[in-house]
């Protein structure tokens, strides 16, 4: 679901950071005022167990791929505002450091797995879970509502990219970008996320809320009532082992063959579409330091347990920072 460059127009791209400036803007204002300053270090580990997770790809049969997101996770951990500027940072570092979703398409892909996704997850989740309930109850309801929200995700990729050659053509009548229409691109989309992503998520956001409850990390879950507690997350040293656990799993992500449906290469792109978008073939590009989640010409496990080091190793310390200067 990490769009690349140059699928979607300059314009497209603008739009959609346009929509999620206000979005972050609100998002900062509400976690000022509503998280305690002890749970903002919280926030690295929630970045840090979606950004592993998205390292975890699902195959599918065709030759494509896909992966969990844990956005609707993150906002139950935390609350919505949270999870849009936890996951917003992980999908900027993805993108600057291995190239993993594109720079100009960062508004984009913010909008769809930082926006959507963990609203409409988090608002299912508190709907089913009115009152009080039982742990079995909250895990039926964070699985349901994790699973419409990452289809919801979806389906705006899917749109994002098939108006593209609705809106985009040469002289030709070509399409400039993204060469599918809402006829391909919804079906491509929605076929994998409606059922083995949209599991990933389900399994992703199951278990790690399950272990939450277990390590008794209950206030940071908000087990009781699904609404974010006042007081400090007593599990937190073990939620960051279980990430250490997860980045030493990370190469079982290389099992999974082939690109996700929407992250190909234009000679993939030209392959089916019979040729190359002049955007595409010419756009933006970024030199990413370790592309692909890859170190040189050291194994490919190797480099996708470093990079999963890295990426966690740099959320966990920025929100750590972060929150002792806003406790200083």
């Amino acid at each position: 679901m990490h769009i690349p460059d140059n699928y979607l127009s300059p314009q497209t791209c603008a739009v959609m950071t346009a929509v999620m400036v206000p979005a972050w803007a609100v998002s900062i204002r509400k976690i000022r005022k509503e998280l305690p300053k002890e749970k903002l270090a919280m926030m690295g580990a929630a970045a840090a167990l979606s950004f592993i997770g998205m390292m975890f790809n699902v195959p599918l049969p065709g030759g494509t791929t896909g992966h969990a997101v844990g956005g609707t996770l993150a906002a139950i951990l935390l609350g919505p505002y949270a999870a849009c500027i936890s996951i917003s940072t992980a999908l900027l570092l993805q993108a600057l450091l291995f190239g993993d979703g594109g720079i100009l398409a960062f508004g984009a892909n913010c909008f769809n797995m930082a926006l959507v996704l963990p609203f409409v997850g988090y608002a299912l989740y508190r709907l089913m879970t009115r009152g009080r309930v039982s742990e079995k109850r909250r895990l039926v309801a964070a699985g349901f509502a994790s699973y419409i929200g990452i289809n919801a995700a979806a389906l705006c990729a899917a749109i994002e990219f098939g108006i593209q050659p609705m809106l985009f053509r040469n002289a030709a009548g070509q399409p400039l970008y993204c060469p599918y229409g809402l006829s391909v691109s919804i079906p491509a989309m929605m076929g994998g996320h409606l059922t083995i992503f949209g599991i990933a998520e389900v399994v992703f956001t199951v278990l790690i809320l399950a272990f939450c409850d277990r390590v008794g990390a209950s206030d940071f879950a908000g087990k009781r009532s699904g609404v974010v507690q006042p007081s400090a997350a007593p599990g937190s040293r073990k939620v960051e082992a279980l990430i250490a656990v997860l980045i030493v799993l990370t190469p079982i992500g290389l099992l999974a063959e082939g690109t996700a449906w929407g992250e190909w290469g234009t000679e993939e792109v030209a392959s089916a579409a019979g040729f190359t978008p002049a955007g595409m073939a010419h756009g933006f590009e970024w030199s990413a330091l370790l592309p692909d989640y890859s170190v040189g010409t050291l194994p490919s496990w190797f480099g996708y347990i470093l990079s999963a080091v890295i990426g966690a190793a740099v959320l966990i310390i920025l929100f750590k920072l972060i929150s002792r200067k806003s406790a200083g």
